[in-house]
């Protein structure tokens, strides 16, 4: 397994594997981040490929001058071996390059599931964002 930056050719990978793991509501919020963050910055997106199967991706984003794991995202018959914490620790190697602040975990409603996963590589509650701040990448709502 082999974790790298998103590439163009990744694309249709990619969206399969979200439409595979997350919820329809899910899926639909982070395409629209998932193009927001490549539009700006390409290099805080990783995918995990094993052979020429996309397996696992992240989303990262630097909001404020700080890192947010935004999403992640591991194929089912791929989780629990790892994959998610090698995608956890290169996204944190890519914040700690740009100097960052704080590194946070976005938490909403459709990731509270996935927070053992961050605990397991280090992060503990006091990591973990649940502040009404919606991150730039995140559409905000009109009222």
């Amino acid at each position: 397994m082999h974790v790298r930056s998103f590439q163009l050719g990744d694309t249709s990978l990619v969206t399969s594997l979200l439409q595979d793991v997350l919820s329809e509501t899910c899926y639909e919020e982070t395409m629209e981040a998932f193009a927001r963050q490549l539009s700006w910055d390409t290099e805080l997106v990783l995918v995990a490929q094993e052979e020429s199967e996309i397996v696992g991706m992240i989303i990262g984003t630097i909001d404020n001058n700080n890192g947010y794991y935004y999403r992640i995202a591991v194929a089912t018959e791929y989780q629990r071996k790892g994959i998610g914490k090698a995608l956890i620790e290169a996204m944190k190697m890519r914040f700690l390059h740009r100097n960052v602040n704080k590194i946070m975990v976005t938490v909403d409603v459709h990731n509270e599931v996935v927070l053992p996963v961050y605990e397991s590589a280090g992060y503990s509650t006091s990591d973990f964002s649940r502040a009404a701040h919606r991150l730039s990448i995140v559409k905000k709502v009109s009222v």
